[in-house]
């Protein structure tokens, strides 16, 4: 079973940037699709980016096409998220996860089957 931590999260601007960190222990996530959620106060938690085992292909909402960008260090099994020009309805609590199957993209937040504990970004206005 691996193990997410999610880091890098805090109070910022609007128009500023953020680099959340997702570092994976307990086994390789090398060969695993990769992605992260958040879930903002009342609302349900919604898909933001995504990667696949390779990091050849990665997949955004709409919502933050343009503005974030998912990457992943596999010798470091770490994915990360680079968030610029956040606006205040970025603000939620954002998740790690990694598929529970390896060579596969299906995109669905059921094919995550290990979830980090999150972590608290805030934009102000």
């Amino acid at each position: 079973q691996v193990q997410l931590e999610e880091s890098g999260g805090g109070l910022v601007q609007a128009g500023g940037s953020l680099r959340l960190s997702c570092a994976a222990s307990g086994r390789s996530v090398r060969l695993y699709a990769m992605g992260w959620f958040r879930q903002a106060p009342g609302k349900e938690r919604e898909f933001v980016a995504g990667i696949s085992w390779s990091g050849g292909s990665t997949y955004y909402a709409d919502s933050v096409k343009g503005r974030f960008t998912i990457s992943r260090d596999d010798a470091k099994n770490t994915m990360y998220l680079q968030m610029n020009s956040l606006k205040p309805e970025d603000t939620a609590a954002y998740y790690c996860a990694v598929d529970s199957k390896p060579y596969r993209w299906r995109g669905s937040s059921d094919d995550f089957g290990s979830w980090g504990q999150g972590t608290q970004v805030t934009v102000s206005s």
